[in-house]
């Protein structure tokens, strides 16, 4: 039975050297283009632009009418876009390479683009106010400031962000082609998807997508504050270590003082009024230097086979009498 397809679940002896990357001059200007194109879009809404006139054609057609057949499939696809199940998901995964790689990298850059997507898709959303094509009030409206969440497409976006960060942490050029055609098909499906169900209107699905990109691509601007905030936690964790095993030092089960036993020269000077802390120290040094050994005065130990146990003292054999004068008979004086 082969048992190497499991090799790889172990954790690696020590973490890989990836190199995380930077804002280079592709980048950048892949960066500008598709901020540029953003604010085009929400202009031409704003100006109710051909754009407009797009999406209530769309709209109209009603897309879920003409291939009903279909709507059962994507009501479960399109929760491929909705952020919690999409981000236990992708997290799983992540937190497995995290442990596998001994780095929280890819956690973090997780919670940074996640952090990212809810700050600026969700200002967007609260300050236009777009209101989504179940709830339009006038035909051939922009429908904006009307206190709606609409635009740009939350679910779009989020599709973007969680599957394209797979692409963004892969570590070998193979696996980063496969996964930026993976993520790209899903997010496109899952805008499309909502377009068909008619939540959203096709530019809202538009500016998702863009919105998207843009949080892709600004994230190795992160990429120092993720590297610090990484070493922070991991310092932490050491010195949350270091106390434990102090504490657990300290607790120790077995290890009680025994009383020493002073020699009778060092005990009567102890008892003359040699408190002092120096006279302590010394005192000790000295019953350490004897070599004293430790005996608890309170548990007499027992005698070796083969030897006379000694007897008590009388009170009138104290002088060195071991014991009473026979009794005899008495003589008179």
């Amino acid at each position: 039975m082969r048992t190497d397809i499991f090799a790889r679940l172990d954790r690696e002896p020590e973490p890989p050297k990836i190199v995380a990357p930077r804002m280079s001059r592709h980048r950048a200007a892949l960066f500008g283009g598709t901020l540029a194109f953003y604010l085009a879009i929400v202009f031409a809404v704003l100006v109710t632009s051909w754009l407009v006139v797009l999406d209530w054609k769309v709209m109209l057609f009603r897309p879920y009418q003409q291939w009903p057949e279909l709507h059962a499939f994507l009501d479960y696809y399109v929760v491929l876009g909705q952020r919690g199940p999409t981000a236990v998901m992708v997290a799983c995964w992540l937190g497995w390479r995290s442990w596998r790689q001994h780095t929280l990298r890819p956690l973090l850059v997780l919670g940074t683009s996640l952090l990212l997507l809810n700050v600026t898709v969700g200002a967007v959303k609260l300050g236009l106010g777009r209101l989504g094509p179940h709830y339009a009030t006038q035909i051939g409206s922009a429908e904006m400031f009307a206190g709606g969440d609409i635009f740009p497409s939350g679910h779009t976006a989020n599709a973007v962000v969680t599957w394209g960060i797979l692409a963004y942490l892969a570590t070998t050029p193979r696996a980063r082609r496969y996964l930026s055609a993976v993520s790209a098909t899903v997010s496109l499906g899952v805008g499309l998807t909502t377009v068909y169900i008619g939540t959203h209107w096709l530019s809202d699905v538009v500016l998702g997508w863009a919105a998207g990109l843009l949080i892709l691509l600004a994230l190795p601007w992160f990429e120092p504050l993720i590297a610090r905030a990484e070493s922070w936690i991991f310092d932490v964790r050491e010195q949350w270590r270091a106390r434990r095993r102090a504490v657990r030092q300290v607790r120790a089960p077995g290890v009680v003082p025994q009383p020493v036993l002073l020699p009778q020269s060092i005990a009567a000077e102890v008892a003359a009024g040699a408190g002092t802390p120096a006279a302590h120290l010394a005192t000790g040094a000295r019953a350490r230097a004897h070599h004293v050994p430790t005996v608890c005065p309170e548990r007499p130990q027992p005698a070796p086979a083969g030897t006379r146990r000694p007897q008590p003292h009388t009170e009138h054999g104290s002088r060195g009498t071991a014991s009473p004068a026979p009794a005899g008979p008495l003589t008179g004086g």
